[in-house]
């Protein structure tokens, strides 16, 4: 096995290794890749995208990539397919890995790397991650299934709030109250996004305006607004990922707020207005600590059906 720059390979070379894993993103998660596909072809196409690939015979069996985002590097992916010479997928994928922490760990202007590779099972590479430095946490993928769910849910909000589909304009409150949901919570070690408005502002646009995790539903979307200030205080963001699922993309309550049922309400409305759309499933991501959310997930008719890893370094003395 050869592993080589990944930006001397155009799309084509990876064809098959990208059509093998969309096939797995659709068995195990429901999920249609086919967009992911197309944004990393361009990427690959124009020899833009950082990362490593192996080879077998001179055929890519393998892939890994991240992304720079100013001093953090976000680890994108990596898939194998299993190979004659190279052997098992997971071993592929596991050199591959040893080589962009080589790259990443040893690049003086990162300071921070954050992993979160969905479609790989909890436990598959978390060995690999925890010898590198990183703190690991294990997340679920739950899912519900919509099949029953034939009428509005009733809402009851105190006087004061008010229950409206999302606006484009909602980004900046929103982007306000993810830093207040998430203030000293294990989700903002995990991505560090949650703790500016800044950060939340890109990570909000990565999910509204640039199908960042599939395709965007405003109809699905919605936002609990305290009338007299105007501010968003609990809010839901669901996208499409596939023509059966629909996905929660975010779920937040101020603290504030919280115990008042708004968390339930929304996934209630949202899981209504997806139903309306076709989906027969609806599926979100917790970390396992957060065991009140879970238990809320749970009652609310979800199931764990896959668990994954989140990983974080932060280069010592620049946290």
């Amino acid at each position: 096995m050869e592993v080589l720059d990944l930006r001397h390979f155009a799309a084509p070379m990876l064809r098959p290794v990208l059509e093998a894993e969309s096939e797995l993103w659709q068995t195990r998660l429901h999920w249609d890749y086919r967009a992911s596909v197309r944004l990393l072809a361009q990427y690959l196409d124009n020899h833009m995208l950082p990362g490593f690939a192996a080879l077998d015979a001179g055929q890519v069996t393998g892939y890994a990539f991240c992304v720079y985002e100013e001093t953090k590097a976000v680890v994108g992916d990596v898939f194998a397919l299993d190979s004659p010479s190279a052997g098992a997928a997971l071993e592929t994928e596991r050199t591959l890995l040893l080589h962009l922490f080589e790259l990443l760990l040893n690049s003086p202007q990162v300071d921070r790397i954050e992993s979160q590779l969905l479609l790989h099972p909890s436990g598959a590479h978390t060995a690999l991650f925890r010898d590198a430095s990183f703190q690991v946490f294990r997340r679920l993928f739950l899912v519900r299934p919509l099949a029953g769910l034939w009428s509005a849910p009733k809402v009851r909000l105190p006087a004061e709030l008010e229950l409206r589909p999302w606006r484009d304009e909602d980004l900046t409150s929103a982007g306000r109250l993810i830093v207040e949901a998430y203030r000293d919570h294990s989700d903002s070690i995990i991505n560090d996004q949650y703790r500016t408005a800044h950060g939340s502002l890109r990570f909000l646009h990565n999910i509204v305006r640039y199908a960042g995790c599939g395709v965007f539903s405003a109809q699905v979307s919605h936002v609990v607004v305290e009338r007299h200030s105007g501010e968003i205080v609990a809010l839901i963001l669901g996208s499409r990922v596939s023509e059966q699922s629909g996905h929660i993309t975010q779920v937040c309550v101020h603290p504030h707020y919280r115990r008042c049922g708004l968390a339930r309400t929304l996934l209630s409305v949202a899981a209504y207005a997806f139903l309306r759309q076709g989906v027969s499933e609806i599926s979100l991501t917790v970390t396992e600590a957060n065991a009140h959310a879970i238990n809320l997930y749970l009652a609310e008719g979800y199931s764990r059906v896959h668990t994954f890893d989140a990983a974080v370094w932060q280069r010592k003395g620049r946290a």
